[in-house]
């Protein structure tokens, strides 16, 4: 396939994500999406196994989600949020609240979900700050996460399988932990240090970007009572398990523990448009009400709750209303399970695994496919390559068909090795 002269003649100029420039082949011109597929210049297309990194969870181009877009557009495009207010965001804050358990009940609108998370730290330190509680600084988190790729964000990232080890020891004083296991070590390290933590951070059910790493709830309610008994903040990332991904609308409702901090994003436009929140615990609102304005929150980004992102995230809540998306990721998930069952014994594996709508293949480092690999059979797949090994995985549209998941599923067992 020729590459269109807008990719020839735009390449030298651009730089793109996660790649090295040197080796990376080019990347697979797109002019078009529907559904589950991507669609090439030239005419032919792939089946994206990959939901555009997991955000559009009712596949591509949605009428009901262009539609709202649409009429937001004639309406009101943007406005500052610093002193101004409009419908959109304001309607979509009270109803991310309402969809989650009490005492999370206020919003904070930004652009991304690094941000997100950025300004959950922030909340979390503040907090301590503006209780006098100054020795809190202290942020813990977990081996095998990522939570972004802004400087705060970057330090919470496993400094030894992660994409930032060049980063290690700079941004936020982050300490790594294991995740909870069989014995109490987690909790006796976590208790060394806490008198010094404001909060600990975690991916709940499902570390994604680090690995596809998964983890029982009762790892979360561990955390729980651990954050409860040293008087720590505990902040759940939900900004790739959000809205079904792992079964439920937020992982956080399957394992049953409230956190005070929630960040969500993603899947939350609908794939369409940029947008996250940050959600916060009534406690955490009034500790920043003061008659001393350098009490506030300070952090406003320019795009914050930007009106037509607001109104894309309501038509993307109104289609996760509309259907009964926890059965439909049920069905996905013994999809999932079916499709990749026998891949366990293929040289290289080191696990397979399976979680609403995630499932993964670990393999050794070096092992994985390239993606052009996968493209030659009809499939969007990007392995990750990590410290210590790599991972071939599926997170597609939550609402695939079946042909579609079954070329998915022909592309992995096609490409890994036999």
């Amino acid at each position: 396939m020729r590459d269109p002269r807008w990719l020839r003649e735009g390449e030298p100029h651009v730089w793109r994500p996660y790649c090295q420039h040197r080796t990376a082949p080019p990347p697979l011109p797109i002019v078009g999406a529907r559904g589950s597929r991507l669609l090439l210049d030239g005419g032919s297309e792939l089946v994206d196994g990959l939901a555009s990194w997991w955000t559009a969870a009712h596949g591509y181009a949605h009428p009901h989600i262009a539609d709202r877009v649409q009429e937001q557009l004639h309406k009101l495009p943007h406005v500052a949020f610093g002193g101004l207010a409009h419908e959109a965001g304001y309607t979509l804050a009270k109803r991310l609240c309402s969809m989650l358990p009490a005492p999370l009940g206020h919003a904070f609108l930004v652009e991304s979900g690094s941000v997100a998370v950025e300004v959950a730290l922030k909340i979390a330190l503040q907090s301590f700050h503006n209780r006098g509680e100054t020795r809190r600084r202290k942020v813990v988190c977990f081996e095998g996460a990522y939570h972004g790729d802004t400087f705060a964000t970057m330090a919470l990232c496993d400094p030894v399988d992660g994409m930032h080890r060049a980063f290690s020891g700079t941004g936020i004083d982050a300490v790594h932990l294991p995740l909870p296991g069989e014995d109490d070590a987690f909790e006796r390290a976590f208790a060394a240090i806490a008198p010094e933590v404001a909060c600990a951070i975690v991916e709940p059910l499902a570390q994604c970007a680090g690995g596809i790493r998964l983890h029982d709830p009762a790892v979360l309610r561990r955390l729980r009572r651990a954050c409860d008994e040293h008087g720590v903040l505990l902040v759940f990332d939900e900004i790739a398990t959000g809205f079904y991904r792992t079964g439920a609308p937020f992982a956080l409702l399957e394992a049953d523990v409230v956190p005070d901090l929630l960040t969500v994003g993603k899947a939350l436009t609908g794939g369409t448009l940029p947008l996250a929140a940050t959600i916060a615990s009534e406690a955490l609102f009034e500790s920043f009400l003061s008659d001393d304005a350098g009490a506030a929150l300070q952090h406003g980004p320019t795009y914050m709750a930007n009106a037509l992102s607001c109104a894309a995230a309501h038509a993307s809540l109104d289609l996760f209303e509309a259907s009964d998306y926890g059965a439909r990721v049920a069905a996905l998930e013994s999809k999932l399970h079916e499709g990749f069952r026998g891949l366990e014994d293929r040289p290289f594996v080191r696990d397979v695994r399976v979680k609403g709508a995630i499932a993964a293949v670990e393999l050794e480092p070096g092992r994985a496919p390239t993606s052009t690999a996968f493209a030659e059979h009809g499939a969007f797949v990007r392995p990750l390559r990590l410290h210590g090994s790599d991972v071939v995985y599926l997170m597609p549209p939550l609402t695939i068909d079946d042909a579609d998941l079954e070329v998915l599923f022909q592309a992995v067992s096609r490409c890994l090795p036999r």
